[in-house]
C-alpha cells in the first residue's frame, strides 16, 4: 500500500521527526494538534476556542490528505483540566455533531507548553483509497 506524509511545515516536525498526518491506503492519522499558529499559543485561557482552533486544523490536515469530517471515526482529546469538559465537549460536538466519532477525552497533568489547554489526534476512513 502506498504511504504518504503530510506537513503543515510546523517546524516541531522536522525536529522531532513526524508527520502533520499519514495516510496509508484509506486510513488517515492524524497527529496530536495544538492550539498553535506561527509558534504563538491561540486563545490562551480559553478552552473552547483552543479546541475549535485544534479541530479547524485537522479538517485542514484531513483535506490535503483526500478526506473530511465525515470520515473520522475516532478522536482522542487530551486535556489539563477536566473539570472544563464541558466547553472541550461543546466545540468538538460543534464539528462533530451529526457524524458522532468513537472519542476519548483524558486529563493529562501538561502539555508541551503549558498555554495549552488541549491536544486532538484523529482517525479517518476514506471511502476511497489513494
Amino acid at each position: 500500500m502506498k504511504r504518504t506524509n503530510y506537513s503543515s511545515g510546523a517546524v516541531w516536525e522536522s525536529k522531532v521527526g513526524y508527520s502533520r498526518a499519514v495516510r496509508v491506503g484509506n486510513v488517515i492519522e492524524v497527529s496530536g494538534t495544538v492550539a498553535t499558529d506561527n509558534d504563538k499559543v491561540v486563545a490562551e485561557g480559553n478552552a473552547y476556542e483552543q479546541t475549535r482552533f485544534v479541530l479547524a486544523k485537522i479538517e485542514s490536515a484531513l483535506i490535503s490528505a483526500g478526506a473530511n469530517l465525515h470520515d473520522v471515526v475516532r478522536t482522542r482529546m487530551f486535556v489539563t483540566d477536566i473539570s472544563r469538559w464541558e466547553e472541550y465537549g461543546r466545540a468538538h460536538g460543534e464539528f462533530f455533531q451529526s457524524i458522532k466519532p468513537a472519542t476519548t477525552m483524558v486529563e493529562v497533568s501538561k502539555l508541551i507548553n503549558p498555554g495549552y489547554l488541549v491536544e486532538i489526534e484523529a482517525t479517518a476512513i476514506c471511502r476511497d483509497p489513494q
